[in-house]
């Protein structure tokens, strides 16, 4: 072991459900031929912490790797902790190669680097290998990682370059706000899945020759299995498999469902069968459901499922209505509800400073002084770009408007069930919070249906998201610093993730974990506790300049 790396470090472990602890003698591990090891410099913490924190080895990201890479190299990386093994939660995180294996490529030692945490490529169960999930995080002195995991098949690697001008902060929650960006310009897909299998459920008879014309238009799956009463789809050239009941078929099976007809219960049945970023399209023919159906509103966010309809009897009206991204539009009254969070508060700036004519930001918050707070933030942004905006708290107002786009930043099906209701035709209903993917809720499918709406969700964020927030931070036109709340260093770790879960701080924790013996400190608490700091905030604002000050002081009394 080097003189410069110790044989122990500092680090926020996860060892079970709700089982939160500072280890401040983890053992540390030297890079192998393919690996890196790195400083941490800064850490933000996540509301996607506390849900990991929960759920520990049921997080959807927390599992075995199913495939993408060989189990031998899984069994070389100590930093690899799928299932019941302790992990180290953390993922919005910038760091600094301290040492690097001799096969590794194209990476500096003393580079900083924003770190990627979302390896697609490499699939669970339910969803993907994540950096701070199945592998571990930020929140420690030093973190291991290994090239053949963070880089993609094409060849990109996930520690991005960044700047030496911008404080680690300001990097690291570039994530955040990247997974903010994600989840408007995303792309949805508009066609059947080419090659894929297709499910066609039918309570009415089916035009054959509007089936036809459908699969024309949108794509032609490989396989179509068929369950029906009458003999429906016997004129196709595509492979059929005929079924007599839903409950024969294997769960997460099929690309693209079809259901003709209205039985609800039915309609709750094939949800299960729905594939990851699966398109489930419910053909009313001309008549309705009995009442509010159940819905895996969960899975919209992290099974990246989608659901349209038609009140017709032709599966390509629904089509027509899915947008191609997530993106808002010129002239829409967007709701985003839990505003004063900091997700929230990212989201109401993004959609501001966006550029888009006409549009009107309403931010929705059950917390005055949250509210309060963000009002003073964004209305010199709201004015600079002319932007409506008005806030508000549903317990004591509540717009007299039909929403465009609505925003979800608390993980309530309750809240998608109510904006179904609240919306205008063609809206998009954006559920950012990571409602478990277990979790479903009733909407009113109806409604649903012949308002032409559509439910988005995603989780996390890709690498071109992350460029391209990056650049904007490095250019000076966006401050991801506008976010940062409070501060501290791993001793306040653990205070800080507790504050996450009971909503105590609107904004930002950022953690740095080589600056000891620093709780958890809003910034309003520096003029007390460290006003040679405080000093260099802009305002309430945190800086590079605070930043330096801070890790200057820390380093003097070390």
């Amino acid at each position: 072991m080097s003189k410069e790396i110790p044989q122990t470090q500092q680090a926020v472990q996860l060892t079970g459900p709700d089982e939160l602890i500072l280890n401040k003698n983890k053992k540390m591990h030297m890079p192998a031929p393919y690996q890196i090891l790195c400083k941490v410099e800064a850490v933000g913490l996540c509301f996607s912490d506390l849900k990991l924190l929960k759920q520990f080895s049921a997080h959807s990201r927390k599992g075995n790797i199913q495939s993408g890479i060989d189990t031998a190299i899984l069994d070389e990386i100590p930093s690899y902790v799928p299932a019941e093994k302790p992990t180290v939660p953390g993922h919005e995180t910038v760091v600094r190669v301290c040492q690097i294996g001799d096969k590794v490529t194209e990476i500096n030692i003393g580079g900083r680097y924003l770190v990627q945490t979302d390896y697609r490529w490499l699939p669970n169960t339910n969803s993907n290998a994540s950096f701070g999930y199945n592998f571990e995080g930020g929140l420690q002195q030093y973190v291991l990682m290994d090239q053949r995991v963070i880089t993609s098949p094409a060849g990109d690697c996930l520690l991005i370059p960044a700047s030496e001008e911008l404080s680690a902060s300001a990097v690291a929650l570039v994530e955040p706000w990247a997974c903010v960006e994600h989840s408007y310009a995303a792309n949805e897909r508009n066609s059947i899945k080419a090659g894929g299998k297709m499910l066609v459920v039918a309570d009415r008879e089916i035009d054959e020759k509007l089936f036809l014309a459908f699969i024309a238009r949108y794509g032609k799956p490989s396989e179509i299995t068929v369950i029906s009463k009458s003999q429906a789809l016997t004129d196709i050239a595509v492979d059929l498999v005929r079924k007599s009941d839903v409950s024969e078929l294997k769960d997460a099976s099929y690309d693209d469902i079809i259901y003709y007809g209205s039985d609800g219960q039915v309609a709750e049945s094939l949800f299960p069968k729905i594939g990851a970023r699966g398109l489930i399209n419910f053909v009313l023919c001309n008549d309705k459901f009995a009442s509010d159906v159940v819905t895996q509103v969960g899975r919209v966010h992290y099974g990246g499922i989608r659901i349209i309809g038609t009140t017709a009897c032709d599966p390509a009206d629904s089509m027509q209505y899915i947008p191609n991204s997530g993106e808002i539009r010129k002239g829409d009254k967007i709701n985003v509800i839990g505003a004063g969070g900091p997700m929230g508060v990212m989201h109401v700036i993004r959609n501001i400073c966006q550029g888009v004519e006409g549009i009107t930001v309403f931010a929705g918050d059950l917390d005055n002084e949250r509210l309060a707070g963000l009002t003073e933030m964004v209305i010199p942004l709201a004015r600079k770009n002319n932007v409506k905006y008005e806030a508000y708290n549903p317990k004591e107002k509540t717009p007299e408007v039909a929403f465009d786009y609505t925003a979800l930043m608390a993980p309530v099906p309750q809240l998608v069930t109510q904006a179904v209701l609240d919306s205008s035709e063609n809206a998009i209903i954006n559920i950012f919070a990571g409602i478990p993917a277990s979790v479903s809720g009733a909407i009113d499918l109806n409604t649903y249906i012949e308002k032409h709406l559509y439910l988005i969700g995603t989780s996390g964020s890709v690498l071109k998201d992350m460029k391209t927030v990056l650049a904007k931070v490095e250019s000076g036109a966006l401050d991801t610093d506008i976010s940062v709340a409070a501060i501290c260093g791993l001793d306040g770790a653990v205070d800080g993730i507790r504050a996450v879960e009971n909503h105590l701080i609107p904004g930002k924790i950022i953690v740095y974990p080589f600056v000891e013996n620093l709780g958890l400190t809003r910034l309003e608490e520096l003029a007390d506790k460290m006003p040679e700091v405080a000093n260099s905030l802009s305002g309430r604002l945190w800086t590079k300049e605070a930043e330096d000050r801070l890790l200057v002081a820390t380093l003097a009394k070390s």
